[in-house]
């Protein structure tokens, strides 16, 4: 396992894009979560420290915005119309949730790869 120092700084549009395919920001081969939303303590293929980052609230705004620029306008659309409410809600309902799981996590890897960029940047300058 090669040392953390030996691979090249990527930039912080490579480790934001990293995180966001769920890759360590670092080397993008290593597995950045443990569970669903939860960051490994070390990537199992550089070493790098992940467990450390905290994302915070940024990755459940960002999927609130682009799941509700995708679920709201068909529903405002839909509504003056003759389809009941159940379809629109049976529809819209799981058509949010699925775009839920699929984008927090990776929005939150890529607000892991920002972070740990920044992070790196910080080091580079001290």
């Amino acid at each position: 396992m090669p040392a953390p120092e030996y691979i090249p700084q990527p930039t912080t549009m490579t480790a934001m894009l990293r995180g966001f395919r769920q890759r360590c920001p670092h080397c993008g081969k290593g597995l950045i979560f443990k569970s669903l939303l939860k960051l490994t303590d070390n990537c199992s293929e550089c070493g790098e420290k992940l467990g450390d980052i905290r994302a915070d609230d940024l990755p459940a705004y960002l999927t609130v915005l682009v799941v509700g620029h995708i679920v709201v306008p068909p529903l405002l659309l839909f509504g003056n119309t003759d389809v009941p409410t159940w379809v629109q809600l049976g529809i819209s309902v799981p058509v949010a949730l699925l775009l839920i799981a699929y984008l927090l996590p990776r929005f939150k890897g890529a607000a892991a790869g920002l972070l740990w960029s920044q992070a790196q940047n910080k080091k580079a300058v001290a």
